[in-house]
């Protein structure tokens, strides 16, 4: 069992920088790749970015590379922190962002139904 609980997000204009923050705590949790989804209303959770274990692989969406940054912090195997800088933020960026942790390949980190564990989500709002 892995218990995500996020924080950050908040309201902020068009070029800013906001910074999400996911604590992670579970047994093993270190093993577990970690990952940013977000979602509109009326639209299905979508990919943003995701982080081995290790810290030392990533992938992104297309439409945020260059612009977000993810990273962890395995201060312990069990309580973990998965962070996501959002830099130059634009209004379609606008959404719920939830935390989610699995144990499976690379190849299909972008897969929503592979992750077993989600947060409960938290709002960007990205005004023009």
């Amino acid at each position: 069992q892995v218990h995500l609980v996020e924080s950050g997000g908040g309201s902020v204009q068009a070029g800013g920088s906001l910074g999400l923050s996911c604590a992670a705590a579970g047994r093993m949790v270190i093993n577990f790749a970690l990952a940013w989804f977000r979602q509109t209303p009326g639209k299905e959770r979508e990919f943003v970015a995701a982080v081995s274990g290790s810290g030392s692989h990533t992938d992104y969406q297309d439409s945020i590379k260059g612009r977000f940054t993810i990273s962890r912090d395995n201060a312990k195997t069990s309580e973990n922190t998965v962070f996501l800088q959002m830099n130059n933020l634009k209004p379609e960026d606008t959404a719920v962002y939830y935390c989610a942790a699995g144990v499976f390949s690379p190849s299909t980190w972008r897969l929503l139904q592979n992750y077993n564990y989600w947060g409960q989500g938290t709002q960007v709002t990205v005004s023009s």
